[in-house]
């Protein structure tokens, strides 16, 4: 598994419409990304800058990138277009970021890491 992570931006006064088109995103577009080997996928936004930093773990690159090409992937992207600045194959205007830290813990919550360090 890969960790991918980018910004991309939304226009001001189309943060609650972006969020409201996110919950949930399409089923199919929901299939195409597990079956590309996304296995998690999130967004956040900046509420100040509208500023948007995406993190998705998935199985490979050339898996990630070939979610393009699919005809579920061009429609959202089409249907996204009026919330945030598009590039002219339609896909978001996204700047890739290098991952520099990393910490993980083996999927212990806090509460049981804590618990086996008391003893």
């Amino acid at each position: 598994m890969i960790r991918k992570s980018f910004v991309m931006s939304v226009h001001p006064g189309f943060e609650t419409e972006y969020a409201r088109r996110h919950q949930p995103i399409w089923p199919e577009l929901e299939a195409v990304l597990r079956d590309h080997g996304v296995r998690w996928y999130s967004i956040f936004l900046h509420p100040e800058t509208r500023q948007l930093f995406a993190c998705v773990e998935c199985r490979d690159e050339a898996q990630w990138n070939a979610i393009a090409s699919t005809d579920v992937c061009r429609r959202w992207w089409q249907s996204m277009k009026e919330l945030m600045p598009s590039n002219p194959d339609g896909s978001p205007v996204s700047e890739g970021l290098t991952e520099v830290f990393h910490l993980e813990f083996g999927g212990m919550d806090l509460e049981t890491r804590n618990a086996e360090t008391e003893i």
